[in-house]
């Protein structure tokens, strides 16, 4: 298993706002967004959004896929926690090549 990734909230508190010396509610009102809401992403009770990590990208002058990026690394690590647990039977091999091919396909339009 790979190892645990920080939240992206634990990374905008340390390498963000403690920098700067912001106040949640100053970093909070520069985002256009609620006290609470910034509050739970930088406790870990709320992940990025894709509109959370544009208003970041604008404040800090970092990428918008950055931020979603440790967000989906945090996500499929909390994920991979669970793998034991998750009860799904394996498909056949032939109807998951048959089912890439579709995909594949699919996706070319």
């Amino acid at each position: 298993m790979m190892h645990q990734p920080p939240h992206p909230g634990e990374i905008l508190r340390e390498s963000c706002l403690a920098p700067l010396r912001l106040s949640v509610t100053a970093a909070a009102e520069s985002l256009g967004v609620s006290r609470n809401t910034l509050s739970a992403i930088l406790n870990g009770r709320a992940g990025i959004s894709p509109e959370m990590a544009v208003r970041l990208s604008i404040a800090f002058d970092t990428t918008a896929e950055s931020w979603l990026r440790q967000q989906m690394q945090y996500d499929l690590w909390l994920a991979e926690r669970s793998r034991k647990r998750l009860r799904v039977r394996k498909l056949a091999a032939a109807y998951a090549s048959v089912s890439r091919v579709k995909l594949t396909e699919a996706s070319r339009g």
